[in-house]
């Protein structure tokens, strides 16, 4: 077999498609060079992740590798010319609040790490297809202009709305709304990757992912709700809840169940696609009733206080419908809900370290 290449290889979605490819016989080579710690902070870091990764497959071969290092990157993509069957790129800066800190360097790492990977996969894989993980919020908060209903412990969609009975498609405009900066540089790379598949003809990929989460997730205040919401839980920690009453509403896709996604593509790629992807109406929640969950399993009230404002760009409510990827890959199917993926990250939590 060939090799495939993974970008953010210890994060949570690299992780997780270099499980599945390495146990499916692939020769894996992971680039992650831990600047989620630089982002974060220590309990963010995914060099435990990487660690693992390298003791549990042999062949698993990790590159310390900044994405915007194109020398770097080109050296890799260079001996392995000719043996590259699939590129997986789910490195990133994943966070709001953070990219409007440092524009430039959110920019730099989201856009300019893309294009170069893209390149050298058109110089020295062109056959090869190329997944990206992109995010829903290439979308802006054009989803926060859909007429919603409040509930008790959630905003809904109007239920006369097309979108209330599966979701949202992807017929909805990334135009005229505010992004966030990591939004905005989201959208760059997610118009690039899509280019490359339609200018020169490459099989790429965008997958426009809501919340994507698992054990795996070195879950931060600012990047992975449930990860860390599930984090405060157990280690009494206080959760901060941003804007609309907590009735903000996510669909909730685990990192497998996407990682199983990436499989279906490399089986049977196609070219130029953009596909929505997340828990769906199966598998979503509101930060209310995600807090209810952690409470019920740890069996214990969580402490939470509300900042009025919501983050910029944040969406009141997001359901990804994914019916367009389930019809050019009907095999695939979700395996977890909330409260499966909540039990799982709990267990993880308190499992003994090794």
């Amino acid at each position: 077999m060939g090799c495939v290449i993974v970008t953010g290889s210890a994060g949570l979605v690299g992780s997780e498609t270099v499980r599945r490819f390495c146990l499916e016989g692939h020769h894996v080579h992971g680039i992650d060079n831990d600047l989620r710690a630089r982002f974060f902070g220590d309990d963010a870091s995914t060099r435990p992740t990487a660690k693992r990764l390298a003791v549990e497959f042999k062949n698993y071969v990790h590159h310390p590798i900044d994405i915007r290092d194109e020398g770097a990157l080109s050296a890799v993509f260079q001996e392995q010319a000719g043996a590259i069957d699939l590129i997986v790129h789910a490195a990133g800066q994943p966070s709001h609040d953070w990219a409007a800190r440092d524009p430039q360097t959110d920019f730099a790492v989201n856009a300019t790490g893309t294009v170069n990977l893209l390149e050298l996969t058109r110089r020295h894989a062109p056959e090869a297809p190329f997944i990206f993980t992109s995010t829903n919020k290439v979308y802006g908060d054009a989803p926060n202009a859909l007429p919603f209903v409040e509930g008790d412990t959630r905003w809904e969609l109007d239920p006369a709305h097309p979108y209330a009975a599966h979701g949202i498609d992807e017929s909805l405009s990334i135009d005229q709304c505010k992004h966030s900066v990591f939004g905005a540089s989201k959208v760059a790379a997610d118009v690039m990757v899509q280019e490359y598949g339609r200018y020169f003809g490459m099989k790429t990929v965008c997958f426009r992912a809501g919340c994507i989460t698992g054990p795996g997730h070195a879950g931060a205040e600012l990047h992975g709700f449930l990860a860390y919401l599930m984090r405060c839980a157990v280690r009494n920690r206080e959760y901060r809840i941003y804007g609309y009453g907590g009735k903000q509403v996510r669909d909730n896709l685990h990192a497998r169940d996407l990682a199983e996604a990436f499989w279906q593509v490399f089986k049977a790629p196609r070219g130029g696609e953009v596909y929505n992807i997340g828990g769906g109406r199966d598998s979503n929640c509101s930060v209310r009733e995600a807090i209810a969950l952690c409470e019920a399993i740890t069996g214990r009230p969580m402490t939470t206080t509300t900042v009025d404002e919501p983050r910029q760009g944040d969406h009141r409510w997001w359901i990804s419908d994914t019916r367009r990827f389930q019809s050019h890959y009907p095999e695939w199917r979700r395996r977890y809900d909330v409260p499966a993926i909540l039990t799982e990250i709990h267990e993880s939590l308190n499992a003994p370290v090794t």
